[in-house]
């Protein structure tokens, strides 16, 4: 991920599993800081299928956190 600071607005969502490649669900818009605070809450079987998205870059929840 880009360099960027705790309140650039994200698209915090799952990625879930299906038949045709699974199903984007949003689960925020909003600050980064808000965003990973939300992920940091789900069950770890959600947190496998989470994903944080910029203006200009996507990365893996757990990635992120070095998890």
């Amino acid at each position: 991920m880009r360099t960027t600071h705790d309140a650039v607005t994200v698209r915090l969502y799952h990625l879930g599993d299906g038949p045709e490649g699974g199903i984007a669900e949003t689960l925020c818009y909003g600050p980064l800081d808000k965003a990973l605070e939300m992920a940091a809450a789900q069950p770890e079987a959600i947190q496998a299928g989470l994903y944080i998205a910029t203006d200009n870059d996507v990365v893996a929840y757990l990635d992120l956190i070095g998890g």
